[in-house]
């Protein structure tokens, strides 16, 4: 039998074959396609969820030491000499469903070429960054100290054009002295007004430059920063909140206007983070209260972490010592939830790392005596270089879906 002919359709069928490809490639490495994507969720995996678990053997080494130009002196604890800094580093957080993989520096920065990372928060935020730039550093040894667009501090990666800075921004919203005021319990030395309305300055206008921002507020919501004597009074469209709410309630208020103003202000391809509390762990008394953190290991070392040895630390049900890091994730989680914007939970792998504090360590002789210890900010390298990693690897996901 002779061979069927081609069917004079079959040129045409190639050649629109072709073009569908060519056309659904062209959308794909679009940049508008590119920013879409950022909006996308990441693929179902819980990095927040498993427990610390200790390489005997030979840890890896952290991929930065004390010379680390961007450095801050009281966190520098290789530097001032802390001691069991190579226990603290041989921790490894294990997520129970997924595998969380070191960050690659060089790999990360080619994927974000061309794009800038800003923190937002305060100073854990800041934490937080430090230890993101030392990584990067790794990649691009001519990385600069960048301070422009009202951060606070940050690097300028030349070699992939990459910016990552910090905006310092305590309690997001804007507020201000004012002195010799009348406060909520009568005269006072002078209150702090808060428009629960108003982002602050340093970031309410930076949306046309990020393409990943990470969002914190927390530790300034106390009365050791805020006393009797000098409050924080809460306004809203420029007028006092009458009557007069309680630190906590303008603390609601502040967190759900700041989640509609970053919902509504920065577009959908801005990939957005809330990172929720940094746990302390002060132990007999507070910072200003001879509250210490010289522990040699995470708080639970067993094969299999159990929780009651942190609930009694956090849980707000057992009236935990340092409960309000959980009560803030549930106010936050409530005030972002329908929002573009994605929780980054790294409360619940901290609570179990009381070990890893700068403690005394803090780089000058009489800080302990004026400050007392730092069971707040962590160690670098330390726990914030996990959360380098969970960070790198969620953006990478959401970039690469």
């Amino acid at each position: 039998m002779p061979p069927k002919l081609p069917s004079p359709f079959y040129p045409l069928i190639v050649f629109l074959a072709l073009a569908l490809l060519f056309l659904h490639s062209s959308l794909l490495s679009s940049p508008n396609a590119q920013r879409k994507d950022l909006s996308r969720p990441t693929p179902s995996c819980d990095l927040f969820n498993g427990r610390w678990v200790q390489d005997l053997g030979k840890p890896p080494r952290p991929l930065y030491d004390e010379t680390c130009p961007f450095h801050r002196n009281a966190w520098n604890c290789l530097r001032n000499q802390r001691d069991n800094m190579g226990a603290i580093n041989s921790w490894k957080w294990v997520p129970r469903d997924c595998v969380l993989e070191r960050i690659d520096p060089p790999r990360f920065l080619t994927l974000m070429r061309n794009r800038n990372i800003g923190f937002v928060g305060d100073s854990l935020n800041e934490n937080f960054l430090v230890a993101f730039l030392c990584a990067l550093r790794t990649a691009d040894s001519e990385a600069k100290k960048w301070k422009r667009k009202g951060a606070w501090r940050g690097a300028y990666f030349p070699k992939f054009n990459v910016t990552v800075a910090y905006h310092r921004a305590v309690l997001l919203a804007k507020y201000e002295w004012k002195p010799r005021q009348s406060g909520p319990d009568g005269e006072v030395k002078g209150i702090y007004r808060v428009d629960v309305d108003v982002p602050a300055d340093d970031w309410a206008h930076i949306g046309d430059f990020y393409h990943v921002l990470i969002f914190n507020t927390g530790h300034w919501w106390g009365p050791d920063k805020f006393p009797k004597e000098t409050p924080l009074v809460f306004y809203q469209e420029g007028k006092p909140i009458l009557p007069a709410v309680e630190m906590l309630d303008g603390l609601k208020a502040v967190l759900q206007n700041m989640a509609i103003h970053i919902h509504r202000a920065f577009p959908n391809s801005i990939l957005k983070f809330w990172r929720l509390q940094s746990p302390r762990h002060f132990h007999g008394g507070d910072w200003n209260q001879n509250g210490s953190c010289i522990f040699n290991k995470p708080l639970e070392e067993s094969e299999i972490l159990r929780p009651e040895q942190l609930d009694m630390w956090f849980d707000p049900s057992n009236d935990g010592i340092n409960k309000e890091a959980r009560l803030l994730n549930g106010l936050i989680k409530d005030a972002i939830q329908g929002s573009h914007i994605r929780v980054l939970d790294l409360t619940h792998l901290s609570e179990f790392r009381a070990d890893a504090h700068p403690a005394i360590w803090l780089g000058k002789k009489d800080a302990v005596q004026v400050w007392g210890q730092d069971c707040m900010h962590w160690c670098l390298p330390g726990v914030p270089d996990t959360w380098v990693d969970i960070l790198a690897q969620s953006i990478r996901h959401s970039l690469r879906n």
